[in-house]
């Protein structure tokens, strides 16, 4: 099959890459090694009340990147129906990747720096929370153009990044 006629749903990869960001950010952070909660610089959780409402937004969350997951899902299953995909390892991970580090940039500057609503690691001293919120963020931009270039790999491998020529 031509690559004219071939697919690949990036917008797809992007989806499962949000969706995985915020399932690693919920599971690993928030419950494994419970270095912070949702709402946990604003209610920390010292009392049950606020471990309570913590735990509630925590499950918000969750539901948030299962709906990213739920969607990309649907993209993929719609555009397997629409036409032939292109598999692509390069692409998916590319496009995963892209929308792993855009969680984490956009959920990094967001969260931890402009809105403050809680710290990558607040098991440490005060002193270093920016230190890791900085680190978070930037592995973020790191998986942003490690993704983008995987993607430009797969791109140029499958002829899908190149406009047909007459």
């Amino acid at each position: 099959m031509e690559p004219a006629q071939c697919h690949f749903p990036k917008s797809a990869g992007i989806l499962f890459g949000l969706g995985l960001g915020g399932f690693f950010d919920g599971i690993v952070l928030h419950q494994l090694l419970q270095w912070h909660h949702m709402l946990s610089s604003w209610y920390p959780v010292d009392t049950l009340e606020n471990l309570e409402l913590n735990t509630l937004w925590d499950g918000i969350f969750h539901s948030a990147t299962y709906l990213f997951v739920v969607a990309g899902l649907f993209v993929l299953w719609r555009s397997a129906q629409r036409r032939h995909l292109f598999w692509s390892s390069k692409l998916l991970v590319g496009t995963m990747l892209l929308g792993f580090g855009i969680f984490n940039a956009v959920e990094g500057v967001i969260n931890h720096h402009i809105l403050g609503i809680h710290h990558v690691n607040e098991t440490v001293d005060r002193a270093y929370w920016i230190y890791w919120d900085i680190g978070f963020t930037l592995s973020g931009i790191v998986m942003v153009i490690a993704g983008w270039l995987l993607m430009g790999q797969g791109d140029r491998e499958s002829g899908l990044g190149q406009a047909s020529q007459p």
